[in-house]
């Protein structure tokens, strides 16, 4: 390779440098100033003084978030309710995928059609409300778990990993020592498909995470509701409290100053498991975020 040649290549070097630490800015700063926000004033965040130092260091915001005992029973709810939810998750979409990849299952056709036109129409809200209520499933941590077993686009990764990833050789040399198809699905389908599992095991985790519409239909009782809507609650109170409704005018503006620490570390508290989690799995993560698209 010549000098110009080497010189091109330092360019386009320096070039994507530049370019991924841009794109890495765009993407931590906002979660960054996240951080920095909820420690600071108020007053200096809002006008613009808080940039790339906390000012006015307080953690006032997350005393009163965490004085709430609602927390503490909201993050248990959202724990178990995450948990469990991503084990019958996967208890139910990983066999369903594996039986309707095999190409010896005869009805496989219609029943993946069945599951995609769930994707296209839906009973709407009312009538699944009533279902709902007639199972017995409202005010019950149940309808966390079981109405939403399967998610059908994660069955289609799922379903599209077993039929292009596991060679069809892998099974005839199973079968001729004997091996059924319940034995190789748990002793060497599972095995081989970790990252496959890591990836819907992610996305499930964190719709369980998030959800908080199924809290706000079905649910009514204070004891089940998950962490989202706790921290709703505290928000829309924060918001009373900082607009001074009921306050002395001195006692307002001391609501203001702090309002929106209370508010960043909301976001904070919220999302920072999920932020825990992720380095752990992300070596699967990416190489299995593809699964669905690529065929070979």
């Amino acid at each position: 390779m010549g000098l110009a040649g080497k010189s091109n290549e330092l360019v386009f070097k320096i070039g994507l440098f530049v370019i991924c630490s841009l794109i890495f800015l765009v993407i931590a700063y906002p979660l960054y100033f996240i951080v920095i926000a909820s420690v600071s004033d108020s007053t200096l965040v809002s006008t613009g003084k808080v940039l790339l130092f906390p000012k006015g260091v307080s953690l006032f915001g997350y005393k009163e978030i965490f004085k709430d005992e609602r927390i503490w029973q909201g993050y248990g709810n959202t724990i178990l309710y995450t948990a469990l939810g991503t084990f019958v998750n996967l208890l139910f979409t990983i066999p369903a995928a594996y039986a309707l990849a095999r190409q010896e299952f005869k009805a496989r056709r219609v029943i993946m059609l069945a599951f995609v036109l769930t994707m296209f129409f839906n009973g709407g809200l009312i009538p699944t409300f009533l279902l709902m209520r007639d199972l017995h499933l409202t005010d019950s941590m149940w309808v966390f778990i079981l109405p939403f077993s399967v998610n059908v686009y994660n069955l289609i990764i799922a379903r599209t990993f077993f039929e292009n990833s596991l060679p069809k050789e892998l099974y005839e040399a199973a079968a001729i020592d004997g091996c059924s198809h319940l034995r190789y699905f748990a002793s060497v389908a599972l095995p081989l498909s970790r990252a496959m599992l890591s990836v819907i095991g992610l996305y499930y985790l964190v719709a369980h995470w998030n959800d908080f519409f199924t809290a706000l239909i079905y649910i009514r009782s204070n004891h089940l509701q998950p962490l989202q809507v706790v921290l709703r609650d505290i928000l829309l109170s924060n918001q009373v409290f900082a607009n001074g409704i009921g306050l002395g005018g001195d006692l307002g503006g001391y609501a203001q100053r702090y309002a929106d620490q209370i508010k960043y570390g909301v976001i904070i508290v919220s999302t920072l498991p999920i932020l825990v989690v992720y380095p752990f799995i992300q070596k699967y993560f990416e190489k299995g975020v593809m699964i669905g698209s690529i065929k070979g």
